[in-house]
């Protein structure tokens, strides 16, 4: 490894995480994808081809993750709900396509380890910021992007998808049949490398700096696309999701390190 920062990360272990599915899947998976569904990806030239990377994305339904995964132009672990692995099938699925298992509902040094190999690794790391499914127009905003940015100084390109869910449905509706759906990359962006300790208001601020980008970015791929966001699950569907981001109200004790 290049980079002496980055061989100080946690060293991967025998699928950890697994990616034996991710790379021959792709294909694959595109291929049967686009039967149901025209997708679309614009400006993919800047998620950089090689290297650790930081893939940061709306998310407004169920498909996000495994769209992100399987037509960015380079393979993705996406940090994915822990309940989406409680079925048997869908998590064996997850797992072996590489995707990473995170409680959000607690402190996860495991989830934050495996991104952590997987960027040591020169791998891409996918992350919703947003925590829960929603609007998907950044109003709520998670840490861990930025968190993981300070850590590695990776780059974090921006991504917004629009059509993976129908305005009025719910959070699990997939895509309708001939339906499009439109992926578009952002410029990256790269906060310093920060040592530890990583005080609370410092990843803080730079994840209020993070989420400018990523709606300046929101902007640009509505005027490019000229697509709409589906607007807010319905009331009797909501994607629960703790109230720890910076646009949330303060939780009295969080500390980050």
């Amino acid at each position: 490894m290049s980079d002496p920062h980055l061989a100080e990360l946690p060293h991967s272990a025998r699928h950890h995480p697994a990616r034996y599915l991710l790379h021959p899947l792709r294909p694959v998976a595109r291929t049967l994808i686009r039967r149901r569904v025209e997708v679309r990806i614009t400006d993919a030239h800047k998620l950089p081809a090689r290297g650790p990377v930081i893939v940061a994305s709306n998310h407004v339904g169920v498909a996000d993750g495994p769209l992100l995964a399987i037509f960015a132009p380079r393979p993705v672990h996406a940090l994915t709900k822990e309940e989406m692995f409680d079925n048997p099938l869908v998590g064996r699925f997850l797992r072996s396509s590489g995707q990473i298992r995170i409680d959000r509902f607690h402190p996860d040094t495991a989830a934050v380890k495996s991104c952590l190999r997987v960027l040591r690794d020169g791998g891409a790391v996918g992350i919703f910021p947003e925590g829960a499914r929603g609007a998907g127009e950044f109003d709520r905003f998670h840490t861990g992007a930025a968190y993981l940015g300070l850590v590695t100084g990776a780059p974090i390109v921006p991504v917004v998808q629009f059509g993976t869910r129908e305005p009025g449905a719910g959070s699990s509706a997939l895509p309708p049949r001939g339906g499009v759906v439109d992926m578009v990359f952002g410029d990256p962006v790269t906060l310093p490398r920060q040592p530890w300790p990583r005080r609370r208001d410092d990843v803080a601020a730079h994840t209020l700096r993070l989420r400018e980008h990523l709606l300046a970015h929101l902007a640009h791929a509505q005027e490019v696309t000229g697509r709409t966001l589906p607007g807010p699950l319905p009331v009797t569907d909501p994607d629960p999701d703790p109230a720890t981001g910076v646009t949330d109200p303060p939780v009295p004790g969080q500390e980050a390190s």
